[in-house]
């Protein structure tokens, strides 16, 4: 890196970010300015992928109300990967059942398409708010973060991004992530269009905490009145309760509080201390890409620059903490190792391909949901039994979708495209049963040999510092490349047992670094060939 006498700063990779920009540079400084979870989880995974990094932020500090308010499962299996997870458990709720209440009286629950997930560990919401988590983020990043900083100006040529903040900062760099909001500088700037629909429906929001004799249960409760279902409640953190209410005419909070006292009846309630009061109106939108110049440019967009969608779902957070975890590995690898230009234009565009295409299916559960407010409790609860795959997290998939990191195979219950399972494995290195994601490592292609151990020979050397193995070796054999060293070409990983392995299996598995499957290998060199095509 260096500056000029322009104070201009040369970067690798420039990302700006929900209020943020960052900067990135392996083995040098970095700069990033981050107002948002998205941009603030990016940051971290590239800071522990071994990118240097320092933040610019344009608020005078973090979070402290609103926003949003839970982590769906296959989130927190994300957080579970980058070792995040442990800290927030025990500052959430819990949450895995949807109740509707009408007429004084609970009409129905239910929780099956929670229950019901296979090969997960945590099979719930976690109802906690956005604050807590970015004051999680932030502490991760301590003398890293620059308040009062704010990009004023993005350009990019056929080199480099420019990007020049409000204190007259410059910084040059290879790529941008602009992950600066719904009303993103940088995307209007750079001329992205981002169009979508906009339903006439403004609604109010509150955090409160309130004293009610109705019977608190850790439920999310869809109330009914009149045949719509107009207010929802949510359960959260240190006892307090989020409502979500739709008002016709003027929306204030005078009018939510009673609007939910007519709902809750005939049960009292007394709003004792309301910490966040806003408002919201519904927006279906979508960048027509992720990636400028048509999906040929140096600039990417992630979280709500890219895509913005009714908060009915509890998609919001959720689809931005993914966008980081499906981007932070690609761009450590476009910038940490000397790919060839095609394997870098390959990692960089399949991000467009798999984030836009869950992006529009996001957008479609969510408008789905919101109209559905206008009906009955119970065809608003079968709209989310419907689209549990997306509430949950658990049913995105990027098969089918002719994803270059995806090779179409199966076996068993794996199939490429799809999320990896979290199974139970019993590893030599601790006694009893584990889950497998509490075992890998974030950065890194998994290649998981069952019934098999892989050869000790690579086919493509450079492969090697893509990946971490683990085997599961026939009923008493070893594994002979245990332990050996890699610079001979050998192999090295993690041995474990698992009792959903058949004594007939023999395959070879390659989860990608953000835990979806790329390919199931039959063959010995066909996971090789799958990485190096890739890779290298």
């Amino acid at each position: 890196m260096s500056t000029s006498s322009e104070n201009i700063r040369e970067v690798d990779v420039a990302i700006v970010g929900g209020l943020f920009a960052l900067c990135v540079l392996s083995g040098s400084l970095t700069y990033i300015v981050i107002g948002g979870p998205t941009g603030l989880f990016t940051g971290l995974l590239l800071h522990r992928l071994g990118v240097s990094v320092c933040i610019l932020d344009a608020k005078a500090g973090s979070l402290d109300l609103g926003r949003a308010d839970a982590l769906n499962a296959r989130t927190q299996q994300y957080l579970e990967v980058a070792g995040l997870l442990d800290e927030l458990l025990p500052l959430g709720l819990k949450c895995n059942t949807s109740s509707t209440f009408a007429d004084g009286e609970f009409k129905s629950r239910q929780n099956k398409w929670w229950v019901g997930i296979e090969h997960a560990l945590h099979k719930n919401f976690l109802m906690i708010g956005q604050p807590v988590i970015e004051a999680m983020l932030n502490s991760r990043l301590k003398g890293l973060v620059y308040h009062g900083q704010d990009v004023v100006n993005v350009a990019e040529d056929e080199e480099h991004v420019h990007v020049t903040t409000s204190t007259g900062f410059k910084v040059r760099s290879k790529y941008l992530l602009a992950a600066d909001g719904a009303r993103s500088f940088v995307r209007n700037a750079l001329g992205i269009d981002f169009t979508g629909t906009k339903p006439e429906m403004l609604w109010a929001v509150l955090d409160t905490f309130i004293e009610s004799d109705f019977p608190v249960c850790p439920e999310i409760i869809t109330f009914q009145a009149h045949g719509q279902s107009r207010v929802s409640w949510i359960p959260r953190e240190r006892g307090l309760s989020r409502f979500y209410v739709l008002l016709e005419g003027e929306v204030s909070q005078k009018r939510a509080e009673e609007s939910i006292k007519k709902h809750m009846a005939p049960h009292s309630v007394e709003f004792k201390q309301t910490e966040w009061y806003s408002t919201f109106d519904v927006k279906e939108r979508i960048a027509s890409s992720f990636i400028s110049k048509n999906g040929n440019g140096r600039v990417l967009l992630a979280g709500d620059a890219a895509h913005v969608h009714s908060v009915n779902g509890g998609q919001g957070l959720n689809t931005g903490l993914s966008d980081a975890f499906a981007l932070a590995w690609r761009l450590a690898m476009v910038t940490k190792h000397d790919l060839p230009e095609a394997a870098s234009k390959k990692l960089i565009q399949s991000y467009d391909l798999e984030r836009r295409t869950t992006a529009k299916n996001v957008i479609d559960v969510a408008a789905a949901l919101v109209r559905d407010t206008m009906r009955e409790a119970k065809e608003y609860v079968a709209t989310i039994e419907r689209n549990a795959g997306y509430i949950t997290g658990m049913g995105v998939s990027y098969e089918g979708l002719n994803s270059p990191l995806v090779k179409e195979s199966s076996y068993s219950f794996w199939t490429a495209g799809a999320r990896c399972p979290d199974v139970v494995v019993t590893g030599s290195e601790q006694p009893g049963p584990s889950w497998l994601y509490s075992h890998v490592e974030y950065g890194k292609f998994i290649v998981l040999s069952i019934g098999q151990v892989p050869h000790p020979y690579m086919k493509y050397q450079h492969v090697l510092q893509f990946i971490s193995i683990f085997a599961s070796p026939p009923e008493g054999s070893n594994n002979p490349a245990q332990g050996e060293d890699r610079d001979t070409h050998s192999l090295s990983g993690k041995m474990f047992r698992a009792d959903w392995v058949l004594p007939e299996d023999n395959y070879i598995i390659v989860i990608r670094p953000d835990m979806y499957i790329g390919y199931i290998a039959t063959c010995e060199q066909g996971w090789q060939d799958y990485i190096a095509s890739i890779c290298v």
